[in-house]
This record gives C-alpha cells, sequence and structure tokens, in this order.
C-alpha cells in the first residue's frame, strides 16, 4: 500500500474503495483535474463507486456546473467526456500525503492560505477547527463563521476570510436550503469533510 492509500485509509476506515481513489487522485493533483477517460484507465472495477465516495468527500468535484459553481450544483455523472477537479486545499492534502502517508488538513489549510497571501494564515487552521466543531451534518452558517473570526481576533476580516474559504475549498455555499437559511438568519455553507479533522486526530 502506498503512502496516499495509507493516509486516506484512516479517513475512509479501510475501504475497500480506498486503494483506487488513491490513484485517482495522486493522478488528478498533477494538473489539479483529471478526466473520466483517464480515471478508466487507473480504475478497473466499481469506477462509479470510487467516483461517489470521493465526491461525498470532497475530495474530487464534478466541473459540470448546474446554477452555480457551488458543490451541491455540480451534478456528478460517470461517463465520457466528463472531468473531475480537486479543490485547492485538497491539491495540498494530497500530495503531501503522497510524501508523507499522513492526512494532514492543517499543514494544507496553512499552506493554501500562505500561498494565497492571507495575512493571518497560521490561525486559519484553527478557524476551520472551530467551525467543525459548531457545524452539523458539516453545515455551517455565515454568523457562525463571523462569530468564530471574532473569537480568534479576526473578526475585522470575515468577509475576507469567507471569500477564501470559499475559494480554497473549505466551504461552498448551499443555495437550495432556503428554509434553513431562513432559520439561520443568514447564509448557510457546507465545509469540506475532508478537512474537518479535530486537532491530534490528523492520520
Amino acid at each position: 500500500m502506498n503512502k496516499l492509500a495509507k493516509a486516506l485509509n484512516r479517513l475512509l476506515d479501510d475501504s475497500e474503495l480506498t486503494a483506487p481513489l488513491a490513484a485517482v487522485l495522486a493522478c488528478a493533483s498533477k494538473r489539479g483535474r483529471v478526466s473520466y477517460i483517464e480515471i478508466e484507465k487507473i480504475v478497473t472495477d466499481n469506477l462509479e463507486d470510487v467516483l461517489l465516495l470521493g465526491n461525498k468527500w470532497r475530495l474530487l468535484i464534478p466541473t459540470r456546473v448546474v446554477k452555480s459553481g457551488a458543490w451541491e450544483d455540480r451534478p456528478l455523472v460517470c461517463q465520457p467526456g466528463e472531468s473531475y477537479e480537486l479543490p485547492n486545499a485538497v491539491r495540498y492534502l494530497v500530495e503531501n500525503a503522497n510524501k508523507t502517508g499522513c492526512w494532514d488538513p492543517t499543514y494544507a489549510i496553512t499552506e493554501v492560505f500562505r500561498e494565497m497571501g492571507e495575512p493571518a494564515w497560521q490561525q486559519v487552521p484553527e478557524l476551520v477547527r472551530e467551525l467543525g466543531k459548531q457545524a452539523e451534518g458539516y453545515q455551517i452558517s455565515a454568523a457562525q463563521i463571523r462569530q468564530a473570526c471574532i473569537s480568534l481576533g479576526l473578526g475585522d476580516r470575515v468577509g475576507v476570510l469567507i471569500a477564501e474559504l470559499k475559494g480554497s475549498g473549505v466551504i461552498s455555499p448551499k443555495l437550495s436550503s432556503l428554509p434553513e437559511v431562513f432559520r439561520a438568519g443568514s447564509p448557510l455553507y457546507e465545509l469540506n469533510p475532508s478537512l474537518v479533522i479535530k486537532k491530534g486526530e490528523e492520520a
């Protein structure tokens, strides 16, 4: 078992699909995306299940867009002509896991935000951990993000940080749950489950 598959095993609870998914992610990490045709050459069995698992954990996001670029508006279609991309932070995760055998969201989030030029890059992993604690079903509201930012002394940068969290692939807007938005009183976001691991639980 290679290092990336070993790291994924912890995240996916030793799924039999770990090895083929690791191979697909390794290929996709080279340029940030992978086509269905390329995946067919890598995965001999259970191709659809591999893509479903990758999409469930927001490791591979379909590039096909309906309505908006939100993850929920990107239907997973398993056929030639389709392609799938790695969110920016996931690409850092995969590349690092391929070298170290560790699934380390803290490293990935730190590096992607440093690369983006975020002045508070060292604090962002703690912010994401806090959002993970507050989220229900990987769902978080803008009000909760604001409160977490304030608690970390980042209250003056909430708008910028939300934009950066979206751009890095840490969160994605949830636009289909209007009743929930009204109840929350603020926009809702989906947290990337592959990046939400409590401190000390990195694989």
